[in-house]
């Protein structure tokens, strides 16, 4: 059996990085959305749509305890602008100043390079999202060595899974997609000793694409371990915290990861990566989980039942909204229950220039009747959909 070599292993750890920042940075993005230090702004009679000034968002960083203090709160712009996250609106200053000068997300103005190993990134992150969604999934607590994991899963499954979802042609694609994810940084063998392989071998994913980051994470790109082995990760070597009960929408556990991140952002990779390599043809469901806070409180005024919504002369008027995904996704988020409305809209997506607003109530998903489905249900409606959608939604007259 292959042992990983050395090389390897650095090289996977630097891809996960890399993902960590990636993550980090559109938790950023939105949460900044959310707050309004993002929006269109005017400088010198020319109007920059979707930007910040980077000295407001120091601010913002070390008021929201996102950084200790101002230079911290710089170092960990710098991290972003690095990896091509943030940039300055006219590519003038290739570093981060704090100053009154306008930067601007690259995925806000569709700069953001689409590379291979971003594309694989994606991909991985497609199949954790979809894994995480199904019931009876090959994801499980398992034990090895008088350790448990967290959301782990044989090779020969893993390989089952993907041929009967049609996620690859056969095995031998099953195996080489596999092997691109390690080698990224997206899954590990449990111990870290060994490539993937067609056997009963234990693997986990190595990243958690719904855990909040920490900006300070940003921080430890030189120490491996704090990474794969931080307390907030579920995939550290240790063992398993007991598993509390299903809780609501973006709440978080014990090891704050993210327990729910519904719909969606989605995108076709055969047509963002320009190659037939096999295991770029599967459309990814989610890009990055929008995560604006810790147990965020829902938009919701008040709680509205159903039969609140549905009674004559009740103060909604029912829309119809059809929302083609772009090279991104949807873009927006759904929450609660019974009925589930919107929790969030990212302001560039297709889903806002539809026009979805937050606190629309979801009353159909391609002519399927959901009042009465939970956020799951109908975010797997969605992921498992066309790429254009219809939607039905239920607005409250203003």
């Amino acid at each position: 059996m292959e042992s990983l070599s050395s090389s390897l292993k650095k090289k996977a750890t630097e891809h996960h990085y890399r993902a960590e920042v990636m993550i980090a940075g559109e938790q950023l993005r939105l949460r900044l959305h959310d707050g309004k230090l993002v929006k269109d702004r005017r400088y010198h009679l020319r109007t920059y749509p979707n930007c910040f000034v980077a000295k407001e968002l120091t601010d913002w960083l070390v008021e929201h305890k996102e950084a200790p203090d101002r230079e911290t709160a710089i170092r960990l712009l710098q991290k972003l602008m690095d990896h091509y996250i943030i940039h300055h609106v006219c590519d003038e200053h290739s570093d981060y100043k704090d100053a009154k000068l306008l930067y601007r997300f690259r995925k806000d103005d569709g700069t953001f390079p689409l590379s291979k190993d971003v594309k694989v990134f994606l991909r991985g992150q497609s199949l954790y999202e979809k894994l995480v969604s199904v019931e009876e999934s090959i994801l499980k607590v398992r034990e090895e060595n008088s350790v448990k994991y967290q959301r782990a899963f044989l090779g020969s499954e893993m390989i089952d899974w993907l041929v009967q979802e049609g996620e690859v042609e056969n095995r031998q694609e099953a195996v080489e997609l596999g092997r691109a994810l390690l080698e990224h940084g997206i899954i590990q063998h449990v111990s870290n000793r060994h490539h993937f392989f067609d056997s009963d071998i234990l693997y986990h994913f190595w990243i958690n694409f719904r855990r909040r980051r920490r900006l300070t994470e940003l921080l430890n790109e030189n120490s491996s371990r704090a990474l794969s082995e931080s307390p907030d990760s579920p995939f550290c070597l240790r063992k398993l915290n007991p598993e509390p009960g299903n809780s609501s929408f973006l709440s978080v556990q014990t090891n704050k990861e993210i327990k729910v991140v519904s719909a969606v952002r989605r995108s076709s990779i055969t047509s963002l990566s320009g190659n037939s390599n096999a295991y770029f043809t599967a459309p990814p469901t989610l890009v990055f989980p929008p995560v604006p806070e810790c147990n965020p409180k829902s938009v919701l005024k008040r709680p509205v039942t159903n039969e609140e919504l549905l009674s004559p002369g009740a103060p909604y008027v029912k829309k119809t909204l059809t929302i083609v995904g772009d090279a991104v996704g949807w873009g927006f988020v759904v929450r609660g229950g019974r009925p589930c409305h919107i929790q969030a809209v990212d302001p560039g997506g297709p889903a806002a220039a539809a026009g979805m607003k937050v606190c629309q109530f979801v009353f159909s998903v391609n002519g399927v009747y959901v009042l009465h489905l939970d956020y799951q249900t109908i975010s797997s409606l969605i992921m498992t959909g066309p790429r254009t959608l219809v939607m039905e939604v239920m607005e409250a007259i203003e």
